[in-house]
């Protein structure tokens, strides 16, 4: 069974970058698969692709190194058992506010003992190079957690999220985060705003008390520069695809 990389790095305390990925085409998965990202992550949050077209993406990006993760349209155990049954090497949640949700997005990742995911089939032993019952047997150990904490309520509740066990990163999203503290939209991924830092700084610092990777959104490779340089370890290129960060 092929191990998950970016799991690996992220509790070694080693950086992961990669992008996301909106367009709904197995053919923009391939091509981005051979840039040499250690993951894509698929957005089936904001965009049109249904659980077929991100099983062929994840078919699509087979033959590389590149680790296939999707982020769900929202917390519930439907969406988790249909994208890993479809190949997915980690999920990203979207908008975790409380312990209660951050629970629940591990119970729906895991098989028992450790959560309550659903035994079925799908693609998900070919997306490991394996067999159905290695991976039935293995797969706790290698699919990627990851929360997003993007409204303040998340912020005031990070401690009480983050230390959930089986969490593996938190993945700061600017935006919305802005957002919901009234500072506006769209605004730049590496804002000055005084609160809007203090706010990611928090999240940071409460990943690294309970042993979570932190991450972002960033805006290149200069972005991604600063935010390891800050302690993030998942780095999300937003633009500028070359020179990628060191």
């Amino acid at each position: 069974m092929r191990g998950n990389h970016v799991r690996r790095r992220l509790k070694a305390g080693e950086p992961s970058i990669g992008t996301w990925l909106s367009l709904p085409s197995p053919e923009a998965a391939e091509y981005c698969s051979q840039l040499g990202f250690d993951w894509l992550t698929i957005d089936a949050e904001h965009n049109p692709i249904d659980i077929r077209t991100l099983a062929q993406m994840f078919a699509a990006m087979a033959a590389t190194n590149t680790a296939p993760m999707v982020r769900i349209p929202w917390n519930s155990g439907e969406n988790f058992k249909r994208v890993l049954d479809a190949g997915a090497w980690g999920v990203v949640v979207p908008m975790v506010r409380t312990r209660e949700e951050a629970e629940l997005a591990v119970a729906s990742a895991r098989y028992y003992p450790e959560g309550d995911r659903s035994v079925g089939g799908g693609r998900a032993a070919m997306s490991f190079g394996t067999t159905g019952e290695h991976y039935l047997r293995h797969a706790n150990n290698e699919i990627l957690v990851v929360l997003q904490i993007e409204h303040i309520t998340g912020v005031e509740n990070a401690d009480a999220i983050l230390s959930v066990p089986g969490v593996d990163a938190c993945f700061i999203g600017p935006n919305d985060l802005a957002a919901s503290m009234g500072i506006g939209l769209g605004v730049p991924l590496e804002s000055d705003n005084p609160a809007l830092v203090e706010a990611i700084f928090e999240i940071r610092d409460a990943c690294k008390r309970n042993g979570v990777a932190p991450g972002i959104h960033t805006s290149g490779a200069a972005g991604a520069n600063q935010r390891i340089e800050e302690g993030f370890q998942v780095l999300a290129l937003a633009r500028a695809l070359q020179d990628m960060p060191r």
